[in-house]
């Protein structure tokens, strides 16, 4: 080979990787839709509309949110299912779909999709009525072990809340009397009233009330003790190895490019480290709490395991 023919073939491998490194990370190349299975001004739609409005810089492109709300959020994520796993369509799921499959309510499963990332998490606390004769989570396990079926628990019935009572329910021998309500604030006010004995709460619901001194935290599902609830243990330190917490995180139709999934965990991992989308979460009552694809798969095997041992607990 001449020295100029040795020149040319090296200019050939040159723009040969130039052009392979360009296709590499060309995604995305378009806005991604954002499918948000839940009505507008809701938990999940206000948390996944800060991802959507701040994630662009990171990104590279516009994430336009659409709701699409219906049946525990199984419509929207049934839509989501059925669109071109080309990267370009994103839904966002919860334990709600874990639940909602294990009871029958549908047939999709979260392994239908790709997980890319989870993003936030709202960690659920057992909260109990000042008035009732335990002051700390021992003391109410002592109660309750000595009057079985005579505590009552505030849940959603066959829904996350429930799925959480159950959980603390198996973890430490207890027998829970289950009354339902629809919403989380429909329980804790029923708590404030003297109408439940414990309920499952948050810190945005019912933090105000623990503030005055109506209620009290027993225990969070929180993995670490909370900033805001520095007195109030975990379940893990009372020895139980669960989070309970609501997380949502985001997913793509199954069979989406490797380079699509990737570049999407890559930007949501730097948005996740951004601080004005960290103030924003946090002022939505979240925290973040960002796992990448192989993190948020695990935390899903692991939960759906959960659910599914506890099916006959959560069936209507």
């Amino acid at each position: 080979m001449t020295h100029l023919s040795r020149i040319a073939a090296g200019a050939a491998i040159a723009i040969a990787s130039v052009a392979g490194t360009a296709q590499a990370q060309s995604y995305p190349e378009r806005p991604v839709e954002f499918i948000v299975p839940w009505s507008p001004g809701g938990g999940s739609d206000t948390l996944m509309r800060i991802v959507a409005n701040n994630v662009t810089p990171y990104l590279g492109a516009e994430m336009p949110v659409i709701n699409m709300p219906g049946v525990g959020g199984t419509v929207g994520l049934t839509e989501a299912s059925k669109r071109d796993a080309d990267g370009y369509t994103i839904s966002q799921v919860h334990e709600g779909l874990l639940t909602a499959t294990a009871t029958g309510l549908t047939d999709l499963t979260w392994q239908d999709f790709d997980p890319i990332a989870l993003m936030t998490a709202s960690p659920q606390f057992l909260v109990a009525n000042a008035d009732q004769p335990y002051k700390t989570f021992e003391e109410f396990v002592t109660y309750a072990q000595e009057n079985p079926g005579e505590v009552s628990i505030g849940v959603t019935l066959g829904g996350v809340p429930h799925l959480h009572a159950a959980m603390i329910e198996e973890a430490f021998d207890l027998e829970l009397n289950y009354v339902g309500y629809e919403g989380t604030g429909e329980r804790i006010r029923a708590l404030v009233g003297g109408n439940l004995d414990v309920a499952i709460g948050d810190v945005s619901s019912a933090g105000q009330f623990v503030e005055n001194g109506d209620l009290i935290f027993l225990a969070t599902g929180a993995p670490e003790r909370m900033p805001q609830t520095p007195d109030v243990p975990t379940f893990m330190e009372l020895g139980a190895d669960m989070e309970l917490a609501v997380t949502r995180g985001i997913v793509m139709p199954k069979g989406a490019p490797e380079e699509a999934r990737a570049g999407l965990e890559a930007a949501l991992s730097e948005l996740s480290q951004d601080a004005t989308f960290i103030e924003q979460v946090n002022n939505a009552g979240a925290e973040v709490q960002f796992r990448g694809q192989e993190g948020y798969g695990a935390y899903l095997t692991r939960l759906d395991e959960t659910v599914n041992r506890l099916a006959e607990v959560l069936a209507p």
